[in-house]
């Protein structure tokens, strides 16, 4: 073959191979950026929120805790507002890009700039996608838990809610079923309203602390499908791994059993603990 040819042959290859190179990583590149915020990148555990629920069913108990057990774990800038803890079981059979699964936590009544919100302490779930999205986009603190709420087979006359960490149960609660009913009003306004804190914690790939952030969130587009109380009790169990009898219950107060449907928005930063 003519050296000339031989050479321009050549030369095409390498530039082929080159644009070959630049179009896959440019591809890479923009798939990462545009179409995903997980991993892994071809096969991401969930999609871009915000995220719709449809049917979501809560069961609240608000009771009467340890102040001082309180001040322990509700960090600056927040403030606590009264020593009240709301313990909730939460059944979402229907949720958008996440699936079906049911959660379990504490939100604490707290104060931020003047403004009266709910900070989320903890929150046990059964689910991948939700765990990964809720602390990776918000800084929600999930950890992977055995929650369920429903009612109860055997008496059939009571709604029971239950928390296992592992094979040991952590939580129970139960209230008379729908007692007794209430207005939805005010349970729409205080979802759609009230701001709800979380802290956000990532660490870096060197193990040091890369994101430190209080970070708010909203609820909207909600419909409130059905409210009602009854006789509610909560008994908290201790465990090393899942501690929310740390806040122990000196009184129920009320609880509160509803379902509805909500849209899950983008949180907001505010306030940046490294800065």
């Amino acid at each position: 073959m003519d050296p000339v040819v031989q050479i321009f042959l050549a030369g095409s290859l390498i530039l082929i191979l080159l644009l070959v190179t630049t179009t896959t990583v440019a591809s890479v590149e923009q798939k990462a950026d545009n179409n995903t915020l997980g991993m892994p990148i071809n096969s991401p555990a969930y999609p871009v929120p915000p995220y719709q629920f449809t049917d979501r069913e809560y069961f609240i108990i608000t009771y009467e805790t340890d102040p001082a057990a309180l001040e322990k774990v509700v960090p600056y800038p927040l403030k606590v507002v009264e020593p009240i803890v709301k313990y909730e079981f939460i059944r979402m059979p229907d949720s958008s890009g996440l699936g079906d699964y049911t959660e379990s936590g504490q939100v604490i009544p707290v104060e931020f700039n003047g403004t009266k919100g709910l900070f989320l302490l903890s929150m046990y779930l059964d689910n991948e996608p939700a765990i990964l999205a809720g602390r990776e986009i918000w800084g929600f603190p999930k950890k992977y838990g055995l929650p369920s709420l429903g009612v109860d087979p055997v008496s059939k006359d009571t709604l029971v809610g239950r928390l296992y960490y592992g094979e040991l149960e952590v939580a129970r609660g139960t209230m008379g079923y729908k007692w007794q009913t209430l207005p939805t009003d005010d349970i729409k306004e205080s979802l759609e309203n009230t701001p709800n804190y979380l802290i956000k914690i990532i660490p870096d790939v060197d193990g040091s602390l890369k994101i430190h952030q209080l970070v708010s969130y909203h609820l909207s587009n909600v419909t409130v499908k059905g409210a009602w109380t009854g006789p509610t009790d909560l008994e908290l169990f201790r465990h090393a791994l899942a501690p929310v009898a740390d806040l122990p219950v000196k009184k129920v107060l009320s609880g509160v059993h509803f379902v509805s449907d909500l849209t899950l928005l983008p949180g907001t930063v505010e306030y940046d603990y490294q800065t």
